[in-house]
């Protein structure tokens, strides 16, 4: 049947004009919209927010204890050397467990594991109100520090679960900057505290603030963010797949501990965070007590100071963090980019230090330890990068392997501080005369961390056997984490 001009000519215009919805059409609605089309939900941040406050109530609890440390002394009648021990009880404890329970997060998942660990160490944090002499507080010290040994390590495997590697950087700060906050506001908050309602009420206040945070935690996390029922596909497509590179929960897989315990950069990379350690543990557990009696600085006023170093710490943590996705996104040669950002931080952290014995104000001594604790703590997210490029799937096994390892500079460096002290005061110092070999040695070995960094090799796994095709400055020697 034939056609006229003009009906044929609406036929194509008919068949060309898209059609829009009618009454008698479903109407077009967000979930119409095809998974690519969609934004990315934005769940990963609300984890992210989970571990900033799991950093930040983990140094409220572990650096109240030096605000409380002259109480603590006076009336249980404790010496400086006494109450090295119960810093030490916390140190050893904190190193034997790191590495179980950061296998226990690659293995079975770290939802249980941490908030496992969170009850843990805020049921004795309560109980270490509880002391009532030097062995009690020994014990109760001791197995707080086994609680919160599983925290970190397991934060790292979930940021490297849930972040895609240019964003990890960002996450590690983040998370670094928390924990210095918590540092920061713990010895005004135990300051108040320990005015109002005593020492030992104090640790029953932080340790319930724990209870809460576990049960929140076990309820909103999951392990994989495939599984997380918030999570859309986008979402999940942004941060990738991690799984292969990461153990399954519930796999078993073993760690290569020959490889890993002949490998120079697992001994390289825990010199470098003891160094670390050694200062920040000495400003958080030393400091209040330097300021008391070397300076005759008041209770509220020690917590002000000693706050105002941990900020220091804080600051430190932003400009690291920048810093290390700053690398990640601009450099070529990385190995030698994450050492010049480790390295140089750590030297002029110990330049900080040295300088604590040339100026004799307090805002001046304040301000030294406040610099050195922020360079300290902007080379913390480089350290994290480097331990998660060169562990693979042991990633949180391995970071925990180092710190804990780290642990055993810092328990030499405590028992030092304490018999200097003493030793100082039997032969006749004064109080402000104790504490200049303090600084002098925390400089030392800041300085010998920045010969550690330089020696790293990031582009060689510890837990891989060499390719091949590996050559020394090969960044794909390692698997991308």
């Amino acid at each position: 049947m034939s056609t006229t001009r003009g009906e044929s000519a609406n036929n194509s215009l008919t068949t060309n004009v898209p059609t829009f919805p009618t009454a008698a059409h479903s109407p077009i609605t967000l979930d119409a919209l095809s998974p690519v089309a969609r934004p990315p939900t934005f769940i990963r941040y609300f984890v992210l927010l989970f571990l900033c406050s799991l950093a930040m109530l983990l140094y409220v609890d572990r650096v109240c204890i030096g605000q409380a440390a002259g109480s603590i002394r006076s009336e249980l009648h404790l010496s400086a050397e006494q109450l090295s021990y119960v810093y030490m009880a916390f140190t050893v404890a904190y190193c034997l467990f790191e590495v179980p329970t950061g296998h226990w997060g690659d293995r079975y998942g770290s939802r249980g594991v941490i908030a496992r660990v969170a009850v843990w160490w805020s049921i004795f944090t309560a109980l270490t109100g509880m002391a009532v002499g030097l062995w009690s507080l020994v014990l109760v010290q001791f197995l707080f520090g086994a609680g919160e040994a599983g925290a970190f390590p397991n934060v790292s495997r979930v940021i490297t679960r849930w972040f895609p590697p240019e964003n990890r950087g960002f996450a590690r700060g983040a998370v670094t900057l928390s924990s210095m906050l918590g540092g920061a506001v713990a010895p005004v908050l135990a300051a108040y505290l320990i005015q109002h309602v005593g020492w030992r009420h104090m640790f029953a206040v932080f340790g319930a603030v724990g209870l809460v945070w576990a049960a929140a935690f076990y309820l909103c996390f999951r392990d994989d963010p495939a599984t997380h029922p918030r999570v859309n596909d986008a979402e999940r497509a942004l941060i990738g797949d991690t799984a292969p590179r990461l153990a399954a929960a519930g796999e078993h897989v073993r760690i290569p501990w020959a490889r890993v315990l002949s490998s120079l950069n697992t001994f390289l990379l825990a010199a470098t965070m003891s160094a670390s350690a050694i200062l920040f543990y000495m400003e958080f557990q030393w400091y209040p007590t330097y300021l008391k009696e070397g300076r005759g600085v008041s209770q509220i006023g020690s917590g002000w100071l000693t706050g105002a170093v941990i900020s220091g710490g804080a600051a430190g943590c932003v400009a690291g963090g920048l810093l290390s996705d700053f690398v990640l996104r601009h450099t070529k040669d990385r190995n030698w980019s994450y050492r010049w950002c480790g390295g140089i931080c750590l030297l002029f952290a110990a330049i900080s230090v040295l300088t604590v014995r040339h100026v004799n104000a307090v805002w001046a001594v304040t301000l030294c330890n406040a610099s050195a604790l922020f360079f300290v703590q902007a080379a913390i997210p480089t350290w994290w990068a480097v331990v998660a490029r060169i562990s693979g799937r042991h990633g949180a096994a391995m970071w925990g392997l180092m710190n804990s390892m780290s642990g055993l500079g810092l328990l030499g460096a405590t028992r030092m501080v304490a018999w200097i002290i003493d030793h100082r005061k039997f032969a006749g110092h004064s109080p402000q005369d104790c504490w200049p070999p303090v600084f002098d040695g925390v400089g030392i070995a800041l300085a010998a961390g920045v010969v550690c960094w330089f020696l790293t090799d990031a582009t060689r796994s510890i837990v891989d056997p060499p390719r091949d095709d590996q050559t020394p400055d090969s960044a794909t020697s390692v698997n991308p984490t």
